[in-house]
């Protein structure tokens, strides 16, 4: 009686860890880490918004970004049942309409969290929101088109999240041109950094009609756009760095895009069995790039040196 009411529970309500797995929180770290970007390139004083920027990084992560997560993993249950069977709601463990569910709740929570920010900060959050629905949810489903669906999500993990945690500092006055600059060159990065995801479900997107780029364009090919896509806008960045009289700041991406450059060769190899290799161990390199940028950024826009 003991194991059947068990088995009972397990069938009508999601295990607490199943749902920690679906809001994933490994993918927390890009919109946080691209946040704190935006506010160290201000150069501003933190004193006094302390608690404003804690909870913009709380936001950015722990809500929006896994409120994202549990809309992709409902949308996405049936791709997964090929690809990772052992999801939570593939796997049962989060079972009926309890990952929508799951989903919707976040997703309010995300934008009443945002209420302190602000209107500016609820304006950011909210199109946070949609666009994270509008990548997996029909009508829209922006994931079904690999370019349009990971310009998406760039732009929000790395450029919407940059520019939000500057303009909180920058309060009413306008942003410098420099910071979108550097936000949207990290963003058009970042869709090279998402590609590398799409490696290891190249079978269920294909049967489920998901183009994602190693879909459309092949593994080899897609491997070559994914790490152009990551390598050209950094050295922009480097060329941007150096122009604004930023010399150190500029020699110090290089030489962290000439690792990437070593790792992507070893990755066009066997793209496939690779892709994640170059995300655990290159990725590191980029975001390390992003943070350098944003100190660079503290004397170009005349905040700190």
């Amino acid at each position: 009686m003991g194991v059947s009411n068990s088995i009972q529970q397990v069938a009508t309500r999601p295990d607490p860890r199943a749902v920690l797995t679906l809001l994933k929180p490994v993918t927390w770290f890009p919109p946080m880490w691209a946040f704190s970007c935006g506010v160290v390139s201000t150069g501003l004083p933190m004193t006094g918004r302390w608690p404003l920027l804690a909870l913009g990084i709380c936001i950015t992560g722990p809500l929006v970004c896994a409120s994202s997560q549990a809309v992709n993993d409902w949308f996405d249950r049936d791709v997964d049942a090929i690809n990772e069977p052992n999801r939570p709601i593939p796997s049962g463990r989060i079972p009926g309409h309890w990952g929508l569910a799951i989903a919707i709740v976040w997703t309010v929570l995300s934008f009443l969290a945002s209420i302190p920010l602000g209107a500016l900060g609820m304006t950011a959050v909210a199109l946070a929101l949609v666009f994270s629905w509008g990548y997996s949810a029909p009508p829209f489903r922006f994931k079904l088109n690999g370019w349009i669906g990971n310009a998406a999500v760039g732009f929000t993990y790395e450029g919407l999240a940059w520019i939000t945690g500057a303009a909180l500092m920058f309060g009413q006055a306008s942003l410098p041109w420099q910071i979108f600059a550097i936000a949207a060159l990290y963003s058009v990065g970042a869709h090279g950094i998402l590609t590398l995801n799409d490696f290891k479900a190249i079978e269920g997107d294909r049967r489920m009609g998901v183009g994602s780029l190693p879909v459309r364009l092949g593994a080899n090919k897609a491997a070559w756009v994914a790490s152009v896509v990551m390598i050209v806008p950094q050295t922009v960045v480097i060329s941007l760095l150096a122009s604004w009289d930023r010399p150190n700041h500029a020699v110090a991406v290089a030489v962290l895009t000439v690792v990437q450059m070593g790792i992507m060769r070893w990755f066009l190899r066997e793209p496939i069995k690779r892709a994640l290799y170059l995300s655990a161990f290159g990725v590191p390199f980029y975001v390390s790039g992003m943070m350098i940028s944003a100190f660079a950024m503290r004397a170009v826009i005349g905040g700190a040196p």
